[in-house]
């Protein structure tokens, strides 16, 4: 047995409450080298006599109460296996410990060391009852439990850049605005998108399903993405004004859908009023320490570009001098902020933040921001923008979701870009899925595309059915799913600025048949609970066909997707599908399943047994 490649801790994703009486619980395993492995737990003080002290050489301890049960192989990637059980300690604590099989030993695996056991080892052994040894989870409180609102798990998210959006109210337009759609956009080009637009569309976005919008920021700005805001309790004028946001909010509301605001912590813009102090008083500034300044002057005319990049003397976003850094360890920036966090819920009852380069900003300064927020509005959802690994933000204690970009990285390299095998495709989601706790996975942000990369489409190189088949990846994974605009529409766009064209109103341009495609998948994500499930298990995964098969399954509700990710029709073998009589759902067509079946290039069928 590969002892090196076993591990567990007792956090995190390898064990945490679920809810408030189950625990999950996870181990890893070398790949294909343990054949079972079970689970060893009981309550530390629970004993036939004696042992109050939790402990076996405590005096007078016998008989420890405990269960033994059997884990599941959750998931396999690579180089690992990983096993899954749920719990319900009766006590709501628990010492365990695993018993792990191969072909030639048995072993038991604690926290402390690895103990050799005999195939009859006997129950009452000092191995199986020195809990000294286990593992511990010392007691499922409540407060512990990762909280995030219930209505995001059904929730189908609609990005929205609004200067791009739509132009309801022309009056709003900046002088140097141009014709809707006249040119292909520049950083610098403005063609009067607002918030009335979005309004005179809202029957739009709920005829597709849409019920949560994600507006990029909408604070006053001088630029047209307005991550450089200059006021963060003020609507940008060439958008509207809170009359306009309200009358959004409530309209939003009525059909069904929640908004969520982008706001931007990390860093402020050139024209931020405390910032524009700075530049004016320099070290006489009362502001001074709301940035990262090191010295002055803040811009060296002369300067080594390697080891101090244009010059700067104070830390920014990248190194763009515009956007100066703001220090949320400064108790008056922490509660100015905390206070912008609390006015829109408050005045204008949003229902999300998305936090703008969250990961550089302090842990503890987002401690305070979830405890702000939610003391507003109990069910606030709080996105952050998380590119890589962000186990320190989801542990509670500070976000619900991160932006799930490895989602993304994964489904675009198999379906786009053909980077990626179907295995190696299956091992990539299950390197993500198993990497967090199930009930961080299921409010999880999904996206394809955003204002910050290239469109689904041109990444797919104008291939609509490839574009389908990411969608309906996207739509029967859980968490949360988000349509970048236009893209049910056939947008396109390459990196920024490209990727921030105008949406497409002329319906005779518009794509009606994707329009009608991701309809169709959000109904379905709707009616079936088991498509948005955190149960995903890989039937067939066929390198050389370039096919795969899974099943998502929620309580006794069974769905299995067919995927031919190839440019030709493939005969698929369904000999890991019960032979039935099926409902293909997204054509709804009837058809029968045997052993093998054959499906078009670049096609997804979605099938409920009948």
């Amino acid at each position: 047995m590969n002892l090196h490649a076993i591990y567990h801790r007792p956090n995190q994703n390898y064990a945490y409450a679920y809810d408030s009486q189950t625990i999950h619980v996870r181990l890893r395993t070398a790949k294909d080298n343990a054949k079972q492995v079970t689970v060893r737990f009981g309550d530390p003080y629970h004993w036939m006599t004696g042992g109050g002290g939790g402990n076996l050489t405590a005096e007078g301890a016998q008989g420890w109460i405990n269960h033994e049960v059997v884990m599941k192989k959750e998931a396999s990637t690579d180089l690992f296996d990983f096993w899954f059980i749920s719990l319900n300690p009766e006590f709501r604590r628990m010492r365990y410990a695993f018993i792990i099989e191969d072909e030639h030993e048995k072993i038991l695996f604690g926290e402390k060391k690895i103990v050799a056991l005999t195939d009859d080892e006997k129950l009452d052994s000092i191995p199986l009852n020195e809990i000294g040894n286990f593992f511990c989870f010392p007691f499922l409180n409540p407060a512990d439990v990762f909280d995030a609102p219930e209505w995001v798990k059904s929730t189908i998210w609609y990005q929205i850049f609004p200067e791009r959006f739509a132009n309801g109210d022309a009056k709003l337009n900046k002088k140097q605005t141009v014709k809707w759609g006249s040119m292909d956009p520049k950083h610098d080009t403005f063609y009067g998108g607002d918030l009335v637009g979005i309004i005179d569309h809202l029957d739009y976005l709920q005829e597709l399903g849409i019920n949560g919008i994600y507006l990029c920021p909408i604070f006053k700005s001088p630029s047209n993405h307005k991550y450089d805001t200059t006021d963060y309790f003020e609507i940008d004028p060439h958008f509207g004004d809170k009359k306009t946001f309200k009358k959004l909010v409530e309209a939003a509301h009525k059909r069904g859908i929640k908004i969520m605001l982008d706001a931007v912590f990390n860093h402020c813009g050139w024209e931020f009023p405390q910032w524009q102090d700075v530049l004016k008083n320099e070290e006489n500034s009362r502001y001074k320490d709301w940035f990262h300044i090191r010295k002055f002057p803040l811009i060296e005319e002369t300067f080594d570009p390697l080891s101090q990049p244009n010059g700067l003397n104070y830390d920014t976003f990248a190194f763009s001098k515009r956007m100066p850094k703001l220090n949320t360890e400064n108790k008056e920036v922490m509660e100015y902020l905390l206070e912008v966090g609390r006015y829109w819920i408050k005045e204008f009852d949003i229902d999300g933040w998305r936090l703008d380069v969250s990961n550089e900003i302090d842990h503890v300064f987002w401690r305070q921001f979830k405890n702000a927020v939610r003391e507003i509005k109990e069910d606030i959802y709080i996105l952050g923008e998380v590119w890589h690994d962000a186990i320190p933000w989801l542990a509670g204690d500070q976000f619900d979701a991160v932006m799930n970009y490895p989602l993304q990285d994964a489904i675009l390299k198999y379906i786009a870009l053909e980077e990626m095998n179907t295995s190696q495709f299956s091992v990539a989601l299950n390197k993500l899925f198993t990497n967090y706790a199930q009930n961080v996975n299921e409010v999880a942000f999904n996206l394809l595309d955003s204002h910050d990369t290239q469109r689904l489409l041109t990444a797919c190189h104008g291939n609509k059915k490839k574009a389908l088949l990411a969608y309906t990846l996207l739509m029967t994974q859980t968490g949360a799913p988000c349509i970048y605009y236009g893209g049910e529409i056939g947008l396109d766009g390459g990196a920024d600025p490209l990727c921030r064209k105008c949406m497409i109103w002329d319906e005779k341009i518009q794509d009606h048949d994707m329009f009608n495609y991701l309809k169709q998948l959000i109904h379905l994500r709707k009616t079936y609970p088991a498509l948005r499930s955190a149960h995903l298990e890989w039937l067939s995964t066929n390198d050389t066909e370039s096919y795969l098969i899974y099943k998502k399954q929620m309580d006794d509700e069974v769905i299995y997707i067919l995927l031919n990710n190839s440019n030709q029709t493939r005969e698929l073998d369904t000999s890991s599908l019960p032979s039935a009589h099926y409902t293909e759902l997204l054509s709804e067509t009837n058809l029968t399943i045997g052993t093998n079946v054959l499906i078009p290039a670049y096609t997804a069928w979605i099938l409920k047994k009948v």
